[in-house]
């Protein structure tokens, strides 16, 4: 998970509205989103390589979502950051999870993650100073550095959905996948220097990134609405936003 962007608490009748891609390389092993065998009330995809998952959501009321946080630390010994986004799925208790961030987080290579229910949501990024936060309000963007750090995707993807009017019907899946597949590239005096060089810069720079080995594999997009109603849709791409296949999924939290 590379990318994602939430309405919080913005859109009347829609308390949380995200659109997410995931930016992995094309060769890992994955379960695309579905309900899991081992534990029935967890909607999410799948890591086949270490079991986790970089987002999903349950039937009681819990979301995750993880992106790694750019930087050339490399600990083989390190855990999984997809196993935290499956401690939130599972249950754990929010304020023990808190605790635990504060304890555990240095153990595993970088990464920013948010959390909780829409009632409760949280960041944490074991890069920042302090602990988890609680969300405020508001449009929100979060890739490969702290929340809301104006890389110019960040910046693009905020600005289109800052300019929908605040009705819910103007929020539909089609416009929120048309943010996510975005493939604009900034100029290279726009874009970060987080030390891979032009070239990486450039190929990570567009919201939907394309290359031959690593790219945008995923866009997810999950609203919430104030009667506890869930929709979710999953596209998994073939390296082009053209072509995907789709799956998806409406519940209510707590049946």
């Amino acid at each position: 998970m590379c990318i994602a962007f939430l309405a919080y608490q913005k859109v009347p009748g829609r308390p949380l509205i995200l659109a997410a891609n995931r930016d992995e390389y094309f060769a890992r092993p994955t379960q695309p989103m579905h309900f899991w065998e081992d534990a029935p009330y967890i909607l999410a995809g799948r890591d086949l390589r270490a079991g986790g998952t970089w987002l999903g959501i349950s039937r009681k009321g819990r979301l995750a979502l993880v992106t790694n946080y750019r930087e050339f630390q490399r600990d083989h010994e390190a855990p999984s950051r997809g196993g935290l986004v499956r401690d939130v799925l599972e249950g754990m208790d929010l304020d023990a999870f808190n605790a635990k961030l504060k304890i555990d987080g240095h153990f595993y290579h970088g990464f920013n993650l948010i959390y909780g229910t829409v009632d409760r949501l949280f960041y944490f990024s074991n890069r920042a100073v302090g602990g988890p936060i609680q969300l405020k309000p508001g449009i929100h963007g979060l890739s490969n550095a702290l929340l809301d750090t104006p890389w110019p995707k960040i910046r693009l993807g905020k600005e289109l959905m800052g300019y929908l009017p605040l009705e819910a019907g103007a929020w539909r899946k089609e416009v929120l996948f048309g943010i996510m597949t975005d493939r604009d590239r900034p100029k290279d005096q726009d874009l970060p220097d987080t030390g891979v060089g032009i070239d990486v810069e450039r190929l990570l720079s567009p919201v939907f990134i394309t290359s031959e080995k690593y790219g945008t594999r995923c866009s997810t997009v999950i609203i919430l609405d104030d009667q506890d109603g869930v929709f979710a849709e999953e596209r998994n791409y073939k390296k082009i936003p053209e072509i995907y296949t789709s799956e998806t999924f409406q519940f209510k939290i707590g049946s």
